[in-house]
């Protein structure tokens, strides 16, 4: 049985740089229903909701979503910004350099979306709102206490981690429901791995500790647990 009772070390099998582009891309079709069965978007859109419940119409933001993937995320925030009637400039950041084609291939142009390949850490830019979903878990404790800093000194108005709850429910959960959905396999064997190498509360504030950042912690539905800062804005 896997152990929970800390984050799992190891890499997940889709970040290997041997997996062919036609898998990559069925893996990328199969996690955007992943998303949209499991509501994943849903707490991003809630934080920039909040965040921006006092703008006017036609105000100005930006987004930078880190680890970006297929762009899931930034074409739900494209579709949520129109209906708040903002004018927002969305960049996606992926080190992976097959992200930036998956993501270009499935954004209208119309959209408006740019995505760029890099390592975060290295990334000159800065951005009214940082975001980040299912980013975290991929790194070790200390790359997550450096990107807590690097977000709370590069979002001027706030930033907003969405990643999993460390739970055996989620964790055996998941298992089943990809065999049941018939979910390439990698998605399920990642998902398992994504949900061991998640975080806890007591792991969360340990590092925004070790980082001196501070933040709010926010539960959410399917095992979603979300970390909050505000930016130097607010």
């Amino acid at each position: 049985m896997t152990d929970l009772s800390r984050r799992a070390p190891g890499p997940e099998i889709l970040d290997a740089d041997d997996v062919g582009p036609e898998t990559f891309a069925a893996v990328m079709d199969d996690l955007a229903a992943v998303s949209r069965v499991m509501l994943a978007h849903a707490p991003t859109i809630g934080f920039l909701q909040r965040a921006t419940s006092g703008l006017p119409l036609g105000s100005r933001i930006s987004v930078l979503d880190v680890g970006s993937g297929e762009g899931d995320l930034l074409r739900r925030i494209r579709r949520w910004s129109n209906r708040r009637g903002l004018q927002a400039r969305l960049t996606g950041l992926d080190l992976n350099p097959r992200s930036e084609g998956a993501a270009n291939a499935r954004t209208p142009a119309a959209m408006a979306i740019e995505y760029v390949t890099g390592d975060v850490f290295d990334y000159p830019g800065q951005a009214d709102f940082v975001v980040s979903s299912l980013f975290t878990h991929h790194l070790t404790d200390g790359q997550v206490i450096d990107f807590l800093r690097w977000m709370d000194a590069r979002a001027a108005r706030g930033w907003f981690v969405n990643d999993l709850h460390r739970h055996r429910i989620a964790y055996t959960g998941f298992g089943i429901a990809a065999r049941l959905a018939r979910w390439h396999r990698i998605v399920r064997l990642d998902g398992q791995t994504s949900v061991a190498r998640s975080f806890r509360v007591g792991d969360w504030r340990a590092l925004l500790a070790a980082a001196g950042v501070e933040a709010q912690l926010r539960w959410r539905p399917m095992f979603r647990l979300c970390v909050e800062g505000l930016g130097r804005a607010n």
